[in-house]
Formats: structure tokens, C-alpha cells, sequence
């Protein structure tokens, strides 16, 4: 419930920016260059004088965007090929399965930062790369569970009354994996957001002068001693989501999965 609490705050944030920040995210105040925090800016200001906290504030959108926006992209790709190769089996589980663990053999972020690298720096594109990247978790865990359906009595049932494939895969296996996939959904999000930070950081993802927790570390490494603030911020953002969101996976493995009771 903790987890789920910062996971709504960050969200509202998100949503509720244009209203909450105090400041335009991309305005330059000369007379703030890496200010202080003070009464006038909580959080302090950056290398351009613009507000450390407006920029947080609207640099969750990204992040929060890019976590929820990649893993749905995953979903799309994986559920259904996965699907595909645990209930069809032969040599179509066989091939979605050999292709799998190559994309397994390669580091989750070492393929984003290839595939955002191929596409070209923007969010849009760091998404995309992102989805594709955490596909094969999608297939391998869905393909699984099918397995493990398939063999259930209530399947074999349906598959006597003459119900089609089709029925049978939608209808009877699907609402019974959905709650690991769930599970697996929302800790797929805190990696996104890492992944997202890492690609920002690096150049591949939100484009200056748009606020991203990334980029923002990326520009603090060079004042850390001078203004300690610009790192101490974003940092602590991205630290807060990723840790909620793997509080709420998991308490969601427990509420859903029978065998936690």
C-alpha cells in the first residue's frame, strides 16, 4: 500500500503539472543560476537558473509515460506471441522460443541503447526501444503459464464440448494468466523508468530543453560540487518510483497469487 501510495502521488503529479509547478520548466532566470534552495525555489535552480522543482515535477511525465506507454508495448508484442507458442506448440513454440533467448542473450539495456541508437534520439523512439527490449520477458513468461493452463482439466473440458481454438485460448487460459502478467507488468514499469533515465542520461531519450529526470543527472554530474542539488533531486525522484513500483509488484504477487494466502 506504501508503494501504491508514491506510485498515485507521482502519477498525480504528473498529471496535475501544468497547475502545481511554480515555474515554466523551460525558463531561464539569470539571477537563479545554480541558486540554493531557498523560499523562492524549493529545490533550487540548475546551470540556466530554470526551477529544479518545476523541472521535476514535469520530468515525471516522462518517466511515468515512458514506463507505462513501453510495457504496454511489450504486452501487445508478447501476450499473444507467447500465447501462440505455448498453446500451438511443435515447431512454432520451437522457433518464437529460439528467437526468445537470443534477444534473452542480449542485456535488457545494452538492446535499448542499441535500438534507441538505430532510431534516433526522442522519447517517442527510447519507448519503442524500450517495448521491444522487454518483449521476450513478456513471451517467455506468457508462453509458461499457457503451458501450465493447457494441461488443466477445465481446458481438456472445453476442448471436449467442441469449443474452437480460438474460444478455448481466449476464453479459458487467458483470464487465468492474467494476474502474473500483471505482476510482471508493474515490475516491468520500474525498469522502464531506470531504462528511461539511463537513455536520457546518455543522450537517446527526452531532448533538452524538455525536463527528464535523465538528462537532468546528466547535466548535474557537472556541477555536483558546486550545486549538489541538481543531482540530489532527480536522483532521489527516480530512487522513490522505481522502489514504489517494485513495492507494488510485489504486494500484488501476494494479493493475487493463491499459494501467498
Amino acid at each position: 500500500m506504501l508503494g501504491f501510495a508514491v506510485v498515485v502521488f507521482f502519477v498525480l503529479l504528473a498529471l496535475l503539472a501544468p497547475w502545481i509547478a511554480p515555474y515554466d520548466p523551460v525558463a531561464t532566470n539569470w539571477s537563479a543560476i545554480r541558486a540554493a534552495p531557498s523560499a523562492a525555489h524549493w529545490f533550487g535552480g540548475d546551470e540556466l537558473g530554470r526551477d529544479v522543482l518545476s523541472r521535476i515535477i514535469w520530468g515525471a511525465r516522462a518517466s511515468i509515460l515512458a514506463g507505462v506507454v513501453s510495457v504496454s508495448i511489450s504486452l501487445a508484442l508478447g501476450v499473444p506471441i507467447g500465447m501462440l507458442a505455448g498453446y500451438v506448440g511443435r515447431w512454432v513454440d520451437a522457433l518464437i522460443s529460439r528467437i526468445t533467448d537470443a534477444m534473452l542473450s542480449c542485456p535488457f539495456l545494452i538492446l535499448a541503447i542499441a535500438l534507441a541508437a538505430f532510431l534516433g534520439p526522442s522519447l517517442t523512439n527510447a519507448m519503442i526501444a524500450i517495448g521491444i527490449s522487454a518483449t521476450p520477458i513478456f513471451i517467455r513468461l506468457t508462453r509458461a503459464q499457457v503451458l501450465n493452463a493447457k494441461a488443466e482439466d477445465y481446458v481438456e473440458a472445453a476442448r471436449a464440448l467442441g469449443n474452437p481454438h480460438y474460444r478455448i485460448a481466449l476464453r479459458h487460459i487467458f483470464p487465468n494468466i492474467v494476474a502474473p502478467l500483471i505482476v510482471q507488468a508493474t515490475l516491468a514499469i520500474a525498469a522502464a523508468v531506470i531504462a528511461e533515465a539511463s537513455l536520457s542520461f546518455l543522450g537517446l531519450g527526452q531532448q533538452p530543453p524538455a525536463p527528464s529526470w535523465g538528462s537532468m543527472l546528466n547535466t548535474a554530474r557537472n556541477y555536483v560540487d558546486q550545486a549538489p542539488w541538481m543531482a540530489i533531486w532527480p536522483g532521489v525522484s527516480i530512487f522513490l518510483l522505481v522502489l514504489s513500483f517494485n513495492l507494488l509488484g510485489d504486494g500484488l504477487r501476494d494479493a493475487l497469487d493463491p499459494r501467498h494466502k
